[in-house]
Order: structure tokens, then sequence, then C-alpha cells
């Protein structure tokens, strides 16, 4: 576990010295979180409610959105992808560490400064926009369990999209791609409790739905689609089945790599 350590502080450090590209990721979130603010403060400020969500849920569910869209943002998919694009990564090829296992503890360490610098901004909205309704504290544990698997389960997402510079040489338009569709299908845009039926149930049974649907909905004490425990082993199998998958795909990729024509 040394060398995973080592590269998690790397990360770490690197992310600090680049201020400015972590700070302008941070800011375009916090533009995004003052827009669904103001939208959905126009709607249910007024002491409305909208399927089942007063404000005070819907803030809560809006904060945990943003927390969970600050995890594995930009540091670990454009990383990854430049270094392939550039041949680059035949150096890390050479190294005594797994591929897969590096780029997740890279992730790691990105990991930790953007959930300090989420947990701030979440508490200067709190103060500017007042409180939310605070989960139980065994609901609160199960929340906090379910947030950390959002870590390994978008980065699996995210790391699998970068392998697909192998074959496109361009990352750019799959982020974009990739943040679309994740944003929608993972409730971060809407609420999945919005969506008509047949998009919903869609929706639900893809692993999306885990990286903010599920640790939101545990947060405010209500069903993510499945009771407690299930949705939390759904986190898991789907942790599993993608590490397994993104294994499968890189032992595909690498054998297009090309060096200097190589």
């Amino acid at each position: 576990m040394g060398p995973y350590r080592a590269m998690a502080r790397v990360a770490r450090r690197n992310a600090l010295a680049y201020r400015v590209p972590f700070l302008m990721s941070l800011s375009m979130l916090v533009f995004n979180l003052a827009a669904m603010f103001a939208l959905w403060q126009a709607l249910l400020g007024d002491g409305n409610s909208l399927a089942g969500f007063t404000w005070p849920q819907m803030k809560a569910y809006l904060l945990v959105s943003f927390v969970t869209n600050c995890l594995v943002s930009t540091f670990t998919d454009f990383a990854m992808a430049s270094r392939i694009r550039s041949g680059a990564v035949a150096v890390d090829l050479v190294k005594p560490v797994d591929y897969q296992k590096g780029r997740l503890a890279e992730a790691l360490g990105f990991a930790f400064l953007e959930a300090t610098a989420a947990l701030v901004v979440c508490a200067v909205v709190l103060v500017a926009f007042g409180g939310v309704p605070w989960p139980s504290p065994a609901r609160l544990a199960l929340f906090a369990v379910s947030l950390v698997a959002v870590v390994p389960l978008k980065f699996l997402i995210v790391y699998m999209c970068g392998l697909l510079c192998f074959w496109t040489q361009n990352y750019l338009g799959i982020s974009l791609a990739r943040t679309a569709i994740s944003g929608i299908l993972s409730g971060a845009t809407v609420p999945l409790v919005f969506f008509p039926p047949w998009l919903r149930h869609v929706a639900e049974v893809l692993p999306f739905q885990a990286i903010t649907n599920t640790p939101a909905m545990l947060f405010l004490g209500r069903s993510p689609g499945l009771s407690v425990v299930p949705a939390l082993a759904v986190q898991l199998l789907w942790i599993v089945g993608l590490w397994w998958l993104a294994r499968r795909l890189w032992h595909v990729a690498v054998r297009r790599l090309t060096v200097h024509g190589g």
C-alpha cells in the first residue's frame, strides 16, 4: 500500500500547487448550485411542496448533490486522458504499480481536497440560507457510508470514460457527454421522483443513481427506490461490477497504445 499512499499524497500536493484549475472547477459548481437554489426557492420558498419536497428538504438535497458533484471532478479524468493522448501513459506502464489502483489512489488524494472545499461551501450556504432538516444519528451514519461509496463508484465511471481516449484521441466531448448523462440520470439535475415513471425506472437500474439519488434520499430519510440496506448493497455491487468491467476494458484498450509510431 506504500506506493499508493505516496501517489495519493503527490496528487493532493499537485492540486494544491495548481490551485487555479481547482478553483475554476469549484467556482463552476458553486455557480450551478446558486442557480439551482434560485430556481427551487422560487418554486418552494412560499411554503409550497412538490413531490413531497419542501424548501428545507430541497436545500438539503441540493447540498448533497453539490458534494457528490465535487467529488472526483476534473483532476482524475483530464489528467489521465492527457497522458493517454500524449503517450506518456507508457511511463505509467513500467511503474511497479497496478494502473487502475494507481489512478484510484490519485482520485482519493484529490477527493480529500474536493470534500474539504465542498463542506466549506455547504457551511457558508447554510449560514446564508438557513438550516436543513438533519437525519437521526443512525440514518446519518448510513448516509456517510453511502457518500463514501460515491468516490470509488464515480471514479470507475470517470476512469472508463478516460480509457476511451485510446480509441478517440479526444476527451472533451466524452467528458461533456458523461457529465450530462450522469447529471440527469443520477438525480443531480432534478430529483428522480420528478421523472416520468418509465425514465425513473430506467435510471434506478443504472449506476448513476447511486451517485446522488441514493445518498441524498438517505440523508432526507426517504426511500431512494429501495429500502436502506438494499440501496447500499446496490452501490457496493456496482462498485464490484464496474471494477471488474474496468479491468477488462483496460486490457483491451492498452493494446491500442501507440508511442512514436510503435
